[in-house]
């Protein structure tokens, strides 16, 4: 790594195989010291058994994994130097919040001066030092995470290991608790892998990204590459919300047919004419009205089908003539809304600018 120092993680050429059932393909990942990486992808895309993996929850049949340097592959959880929160809390339900976030410093025989000294200051970093007494069915589910977390992270260990802990919890505490984490990750320095199916979790929490579909990694880059150059289909549809238009290649250079209209994109051409290939925007990428008619390429007329209107934005539902695709959906900030005119049945000029337009060599279908 650019410190000098071995990755926090190495993982080369993982595979695993549950009988006839592939979970993971060869898969290659380095993790750097102190960094926040979140393995992304719908269920059943193997990020859970990655990270059980590299825990020594499971074995891999091929493969070999990495701590600092140190080859762990064949060893026990126990000797791997991590903290795992899981999804269900996984708390002592007989042990106070104490004695809960003391549980792993009494078991390495601490000295009690110093436990009591560790535990106040974890509880004051997740906000619970007035609930140091409670047991946890007394705590609402966030305080209870906020206890797994602390637990995890009391001895210290080189890395934290995150399966799903949010994903329990209600939206409104979803999200506080998305930030508390990444204060406390970063306060501490400590290197974090978390699992996640929840695109917006990702994006906000993590240095890097590693999006995964049917045991392969699609993509590994920061929030913003992953969202504004996603480098697959798969990734492009389910990393946020993008419109896919059905197109084939043409012999005009940075050009493909979509419907009855060709429309400049901002890719070269790779496939022969003719082949079927997907287009993709995003829904806050396409102008309308005035800005609009400014622009010189890629112009469409669309009838306003629908609006939704959330405060900060409206999504437009747009039915379109000549694309070959029943409707697109554009995003406007709010204040944007009543100067392009949209209102259900309008009708609004349209560009989809080409140097939105991503191209993909794959059929949109």
């Amino acid at each position: 790594m650019s410190n000098g120092r071995p990755p926090a993680v190495a993982l080369d050429g993982i595979a695993k195989r549950f009988g006839a059932v592939v979970a993971l393909q060869r898969v290659s990942l380095e993790v750097g010291d102190g960094e926040f990486v979140c393995f992304l992808g719908p269920s059943g895309c193997g990020k859970t058994t990655l990270l059980r993996i590299i825990a020594g929850l499971e074995r891999q049949n091929l493969g070999t994994v990495r701590m600092a340097g140190r080859d762990v592959s064949a060893l026990p959880p126990r000797e791997r130097n991590y903290g795992i929160v899981f999804q269900s809390y996984a708390l002592f339900p007989n042990l106070t919040v104490v004695r809960n976030v003391a549980y792993g410093l009494e078991t390495r025989r601490m000295p009690r001066e110093k436990i009591r000294a560790r535990v106040d200051e974890l509880l004051e970093m997740v906000g619970l030092s007035r609930h140091r007494d409670r047991y946890p069915a007394q705590l609402s589910g966030g305080e209870q995470q906020r206890v797994a977390l602390a637990r995890a992270v009391a001895p210290s260990p080189a890395l934290l290991l995150l399966d799903e802990p949010l994903s329990a919890l209600d939206a409104r505490v979803r999200v506080a608790l998305r930030g508390e984490i990444k204060a406390l990750q970063r306060r501490l320095g400590i290197t974090t892998i978390m699992v996640t199916h929840d695109q917006e979790e990702a994006l906000t929490m993590a240095d890097r990204i590693v999006v995964m579909n049917h045991g392969v990694v699609e993509q590994v880059g920061t929030p913003f590459e992953t969202y504004a150059e996603p480098a697959s289909l798969f990734v492009a549809r389910f990393v946020g919300r993008m419109n896919v238009l059905a197109a084939s290649a043409t012999e005009r250079p940075g050009y493909a047919r979509v419907g009855s209209m060709e429309l400049r994109h901002r890719g070269a051409p790779v496939q022969p004419a003719g082949t079927r290939l997907a287009l993709a925007i995003r829904p806050e990428e396409i102008r309308v009205g005035a800005a609009a008619r400014a622009s010189g390429d890629n112009h469409v007329v669309a009838r306003v089908s629908g609006v939704q209107f959330s405060g900060a934005f409206a999504r437009l539902t747009l039915a379109l003539s000549g694309l070959g695709v029943p409707e697109l959906e554009c995003d406007l900030a709010g204040d944007a809304l009543a100067e392009s005119g949209a209102k259900e049945g309008a009708e609004l000029p349209l560009v989809l600018p080409a140097d939105a337009l991503r191209v993909f060599p794959e059929p949109a279908a």
